[in-house]
């Protein structure tokens, strides 16, 4: 039973960083679109105990994303990749604290970042993971592309 719901919880995870999730239903149809039977009143208990968090554009956060969503929000202008780069410009001597909020935030699929002044280069395990983490940032940023 705990490893269902360890494995579950994975997926949320993976979901609610990839997705604008904004509702509970919306999560148990992608958890169920992936093959988990599961009810509204589990992925709501799933919620609090993994301390999911609304922001104010209604979407779901994880709450260690929350200063990653700060930092995005605040101080970051543009995100783009390259093959399995990612460039993130901020705003001039704020680089290095949105590199740190990155590298706190344990994505997997994130090797490392490198800070400058105004720029952040994160290395990606693939291109592929690189596009969903622009796409990631961009949401935490509050930009929809």
């Amino acid at each position: 039973m705990a490893k269902q719901r360890n494995s579950r919880q994975d997926a949320i995870r993976e979901i609610v960083r990839g997705k604008s999730i904004r509702t509970q239903r919306a999560l148990v149809n992608e958890l169920q679109g992936i093959g988990y039977n599961c009810t509204q009143a589990t992925v709501s208990r799933d919620i609090a105990d993994m301390g999911l968090r609304k922001l104010p554009e209604g979407i779901y956060v994880l709450s260690e994303d929350l200063h990653l969503q700060r930092m995005m929000s605040e101080f970051v202008t543009d995100v783009d990749s390259a093959a399995n780069l990612v460039v993130v410009k901020a705003q001039p001597g704020t680089a290095p604290g949105v590199a740190a909020a990155i590298d706190a935030a344990n994505l997997v699929e994130v090797k490392g970042s490198v800070a400058g002044n105004d720029t952040v280069l994160v290395v990606a395990d693939a291109a592929e993971s690189a596009e969903g983490l622009v796409g990631m940032l961009d949401k935490l940023r509050g930009v929809r592309k």
